[in-house]
């Protein structure tokens, strides 16, 4: 809580480089510091930052078996029956008793690899692994940024479908008040204007809804920015404004997936099942090894406490183990690596034509969506004209009120559409940035977090 009280400081009180403002207690962000602040605090994304951390030291955890390992070791030994020695001698067998009642054992070994080929190969499979934790850690983010961005036109468009019904609202109230004068001044009947306040009533209901829907968005944004639910968050743009950037997709635009997640993640993969294919081969390297052991012992009769005499002794040697036979589970192990190693390629090459076939669907969802804007704000124009030419022949008693109603409904529904259109072309730029797998989105964020 302590970095979001900073980041929400420094969004209060920065210069002119931070767009927001702070109205009527209400934080107003852009979309992209909606975006800072989720890959600042959201728990997934400290969730991801622990894995590489866990994985690096894994990875260390691996190398600390190439350093020597030393070990303390000490043993007390109690006899309760000698050991009896039977000799022979002159036809005589006599008995002697062997060893003493009290035996101390002591001391330090130590051992340290030095031919280890699969403890080698463990060490660059270690590395291999934390590339895919980072992978992963960049999926987490840009699906993130994804989730944040569609929760951000989420709230614009909620925003945006609550101003057309209040604009509905207005009207309805302001037809109301002509009839309520018409029926006073006796040119209109009772039942006309209890139809308009009913049609006012109506329209009170999905005010209502529109104003729940705007708590729904803002909740999942700050749920996704990881914030306190008693902050209110309120875009700083709205989604007419957005249009202005709106392009379509160009063909000179880059649109290679190489950067996409699953790719990325599933070629990391595929290298670490050929080091592990390397790994089975090393199976059958030698390994040596060098050891040393320091030990003291002692050994009297009586109390074990006393009349002790440690006699020191140590020795260094070389081990050598050189695998022969083990039934066969090495050569099969080895097959089993080989055999992941050619599904992987197979399974990179159905993913490729996959993701080949979602970017042109995308890219051409996005350029009709780029026309449908086009269309439906020419649409909401025009209905908007119709509505003004309707309201000004009803107030003179040349149209009647179904007319006018008839002008409002294609009013309401053009904007409504107009917006929508917006909307899923917004959604649908993110969904194929997210693709695409482009994290410039969060790059900001990267260079200031190193």
């Amino acid at each position: 809580m302590n970095r979001i009280n900073l980041i929400l400081a420094g969004i209060f009180f920065a210069g002119g480089s931070v767009a927001a403002q702070v109205q009527t207690d209400t934080l107003r962000l852009s979309r992209e510091q909606c975006v800072d602040i989720a890959l600042q605090d959201n728990p997934t994304i400290r969730v991801a930052d622990l894995e590489v951390k866990r994985m690096d030291y894994s990875k260390k955890e691996v190398l600390a078996n190439l350093f020597p390992s030393i070990d303390f070791t000490g043993a007390y030994q109690r006899s309760i029956e000698l050991q009896t020695l039977n000799m022979s001698m002159g036809g005589q067998t006599n008995k002697i008793k062997m060893g003493m009642d009290n035996t101390w054992n002591f001391g330090f070994s130590a051992a340290m690899p030095l031919v280890n080929a699969t403890l080698w190969k463990s060490i660059r499979i270690s590395d291999t692994q934390i590339l895919s934790t980072l992978e992963s850690s960049r999926a987490s983010r840009i699906d993130l940024v994804n989730n944040v961005n569609k929760a951000y036109y989420s709230l614009l468009l909620a925003i945006a479908s609550r101003d057309v019904i209040r604009q509905s609202y207005d009207i309805a109230k302001e037809n109301a008040s002509i009839y309520a004068k018409q029926f006073e001044q006796g040119t209109a009947s009772e039942f006309d204007v209890l139809r308009t306040e009913v049609q006012v009533k109506n329209v009170e209901p999905q005010l209502l809804e529109a104003d729940i829907a705007i708590r729904q968005c803002q909740l999942q944004l700050k749920v996704l920015m990881g914030i306190d639910n008693t902050v209110a968050v309120m875009p700083n743009i709205t989604l007419k404004e957005m249009q202005r950037d709106m392009f379509g997709v160009t063909a000179a635009r880059n649109l290679s997936f190489d950067n996409n997640t699953s790719l990325r993640s599933l070629d990391i993969q595929t290298e670490m099942a050929r080091q592990n294919v390397t790994l089975k081969k090393f199976a059958w390297i030698p390994s040596l090894s060098v050891t040393y052991n320091m030990n003291w012992n002692s050994m009297n009769n009586g109390n074990a406490l006393k009349n002790q005499e440690f006699n020191p002794y140590s020795t260094v040697g070389l081990a050598l183990q050189v695998p022969i036979f083990s039934g066969g589970s090495k050569y099969y192990g080895l097959k089993q690596a080989q055999v992941q190693v050619k599904e992987m390629e197979y399974q990179r090459e159905n993913l490729t034509n996959s993701l080949r076939m979602q970017v042109d669907l995308a890219v051409d969802n996005i350029n009709k969506q780029v026309k449908q804007i086009a269309t439906s704000e020419e649409g909401m124009r025009q209905a908007a004209k119709a509505l003004e030419i309707s309201q000004k022949s009803f107030e003179i008693g040349a149209a009647s009120y179904l007319n006018l109603r008839d002008s409002e409904l294609a009013n309401t529904q053009a904007q409504l559409a107009y917006f929508q259109s917006i909307y899923n072309y917004l959604v649908s730029t993110s969904e194929l940035e997210a693709l695409l797998g482009n994290d410039s989105s969060f790059s900001s964020y990267n260079s200031k977090t190193r």
